[in-house]
């Protein structure tokens, strides 16, 4: 299977990354990292990537930002960024891959616990990752042509073994789940 990894070099990226690798032919990229240079939340830069990389079976993003803080702390910008760099980053990835993606493939992208399990001080992350779930849920209902997507869950990445998270994204790419929110350390 050839899958794309956006985010391989990040925290949850270098965990999954040599497993799959190990599995499949994995092509990386990112903004500032991989052998491919891309910004998912440009439909330009995801267009280029695609003409350099060909059809993909699997595109894995493990990549995006939010901003943590207390309620009377946050401020449209605040919010925007994870907005921007994490839910319509994902969305753009998905929309512009489709066109790239071979029948029957499958995208995982990445939400957080704080999307349903929101600790005091955490309505940016949560607001972001609650809307990357209900988009995962929601285009799961449309996906033509036999491709499937799910997304990871993770709670705080140290408090979650490697074994668990790896699980987790395999069952995303290898199985037929489809529309699934695959939460990792918690319930």
């Amino acid at each position: 299977m050839k899958i794309l990894i956006i985010g391989a070099n990040g925290h949850i990226g270098k965990i999954i990354t040599p497993i799959l690798e190990q599995r499949h032919k994995v092509t990386t990229a990112g903004r500032n990292s991989g052998e491919v240079s891309v910004d998912i939340s440009s439909s330009a830069s995801l267009e280029n990537l695609f003409a350099q990389i060909g059809a993909i079976d699997a595109i894995v993003c493990a990549a995006g930002d939010s901003v943590t803080g207390d309620l009377f702390s946050m401020t449209d910008e605040k919010y925007f960024v994870g907005l921007q760099q994490k839910l319509l980053a994902q969305i753009n990835l998905v929309i512009v891959g489709l066109k790239h993606m071979n029948d029957n493939g499958s995208f995982t992208l990445i939400s957080g616990k704080m999307g349903e399990n929101p600790a005091k001080g955490s309505s940016g992350k949560a607001v972001t990752n609650g809307a990357v779930n209900s988009f995962v849920i929601a285009a799961a209902l449309e996906m033509p042509r036999g491709i499937r997507i799910n997304v990871i869950s993770p709670s705080k990445i140290t408090d979650i073994t490697a074994e668990n998270l790896i699980k987790g994204y395999l069952k995303s790419i290898e199985t037929s789940v489809n529309g699934e929110i695959i939460r990792i350390g918690y319930h």
